[in-house]
């Protein structure tokens, strides 16, 4: 059987481009989502309005999740006003070709007036040198630079195109949006023609695996049309299915099932990147989600973290911090868990270590919180990195070695063990700290409320002397 998505004869992998190629905006009224950088007055859309010429838009840095139209709109700009448009590569390409787009964009602007606007996909992956070498064109407007990034630009893109560019941020395409550009597939010409309709329940699934994505939406609506068409061919097939043969040959169109796409697309691609910005982000809301207690959040940050191939090494390391950090000696308990969980993962790996993962996360998420101990130590590095902190008490000061005693170190210590309650009053801090350094505060929560009076009692039995006293 040779079919095709149009009803013609398949000729071939190479007779038709893919549907969202087909489903590129061809002008900003086209453009889905993006509203507030597209916002009349917005840098993105003066930069496709602006005129060509002296006072024409200057070079933009387009940072975003995939799928959100960085490329349609660098083709936009470039249309705008009949510029000349070039496409590089950042994986690809090097100095040898950006200096090619240079000559070529001098010789464009001498000849024939027009400006060239040079889209430079994942900028990213472009080292320092190679940066640099855009730098002269850019500042000289020799070309406009429309560079596309994943990663957010102020990690991966020098400090002078930075400041010779435009930063548009593009956010994720919402539900909605990502439902009109569906609809819109469905329905043009240059998509797929009305010849499919989609049941509600698979257009609720697609929405999900796009995830904000209209790229990975269209590729799989496309995919999931082949099998809805693949199928419904077997059906004609069928000796009996005489009436579906001829509904078929009249041109009827195909319904698109949850079956379908369920067949076409294996499973919705978790939207994270190991080396880049969405590592910082969801780790970041992993952590934030354990300090706010919200089991939930924290196990679904576990496991997009996990799913997305993230070094469980790494994730059981920022539990360790989280559970010192954020609940301390609220529960000393969860630091054993956490360091237990670091230990158990490094030997038994994936895909075990993420019942591990899940315990400790639990453990903290759902332990009382306290940041006791994380306050007290910066504010005793405060007051040092301020100056304060003096020579150590000489009781307080080593004896094992010759010539100590000599020295009066040691000399006056009372060791705790001989006082009945195994505290001795002494001068524990230096002279300059003495009676002013406060820095442990023990919360009121979980096993830490035992500890107010404990410590309140030590400080005031431990500080009867004042400083040199006997």
């Amino acid at each position: 059987m040779s079919s095709t998505l149009f009803g013609a004869v398949d000729e071939g992998p190479a007779a038709l481009p893919p549907l969202a190629v087909r489903m590129r905006p061809r002008s900003l009224d086209e453009v889905r989502g993006q509203a507030r950088a597209l916002a009349p007055g917005s840098p993105l859309r003066r930069l496709v309005e602006a005129p060509a010429g002296p006072a024409g838009p200057v070079s933009a840095i387009l940072w975003g999740p995939p799928g959100t139209g960085k490329t349609t709109l660098a083709h936009v700009v470039a249309t705008a006003s009949g510029r000349r448009f070039v496409e590089l590569s950042a994986v690809t390409a090097g100095v040898k070709d950006v200096r090619a787009v240079i000559d070529a964009a001098i010789r464009e602007r001498e000849l024939y007036g027009r400006q060239t606007v040079l889209f430079l996909d994942e900028i990213h992956r472009f080292t320092k040198a190679q940066q640099d070498a855009l730098l002269p064109a850019v500042e000289n407007r020799l070309v406009i630079l429309v560079a596309a990034t994943t990663e957010n630009p102020s990690f991966s893109v020098i400090a002078p195109l930075l400041s010779r560019s435009l930063l548009i941020a593009l956010e994720p395409l919402s539900d909605a949006d990502l439902i009109d550009v569906i609809e819109a597939a469905l329905a043009e010409e240059r998509g797929l023609g009305g010849r499919f309709t989609l049941d509600d329940a698979a257009r609720d699934q697609l929405v999900r695996i796009a995830g904000g994505d209209a790229r990975r939406a269209l590729t799989a609506l496309e995919a999931a049309a082949g099998a809805a068409e693949d199928a419904a061919h077997a059906v004609v097939d069928e000796p009996d299915s005489v009436a579906a043969a001829g509904e078929s040959a009249a041109g009827a169109s195909y319904r698109i099932s949850a079956a379908d796409l369920g067949r076409a697309v294996e499973h919705a691609t978790v939207r994270y990147d190991r080396a880049g910005d969405q590592h910082y982000d969801v780790a970041s809301a992993l952590i934030k989600s354990m300090r706010g207690s919200d089991v939930d959040a924290a196990l679904h940050y576990l496991a997009r973290m996990l799913e997305a191939g993230e070094d469980p090494r790494f994730i059981a390391r920022r539990v360790v911090i989280a559970a010192s950090e954020d609940v301390g000696m609220a529960d000393p308990t969860a630091l054993q868990t956490a360091v237990a969980a670091l230990h158990a993962v490094a030997q038994i790996g994936m895909p075990e270590a993420r019942i591990v993962l899940a315990q400790a996360v639990v453990h903290v998420a759902i332990a009382p919180k306290s940041n006791a101990a994380y306050l007290a130590i910066d504010t005793a590095i405060a007051d040092l990195r301020a100056g304060r902190g003096g020579p150590v008490p000489a009781h307080l000061r080593g004896t094992g070695y010759a010539g100590a005693a000599r020295l009066g170190h040691g000399e006056g210590y009372r060791y705790p063990h001989d006082e009945a309650d195994g505290v001795s009053p002494q001068q524990y801090l230096p002279d300059d700290l003495a009676g002013t350094a406060d820095y442990y505060h023990p919360t009121g929560r979980g096993f830490e409320e035992r500890l107010v009076s404990r410590w309140a009692w030590l400080r005031e039995h431990i500080r009867r002397l004042g400083p040199g006293e006997d």
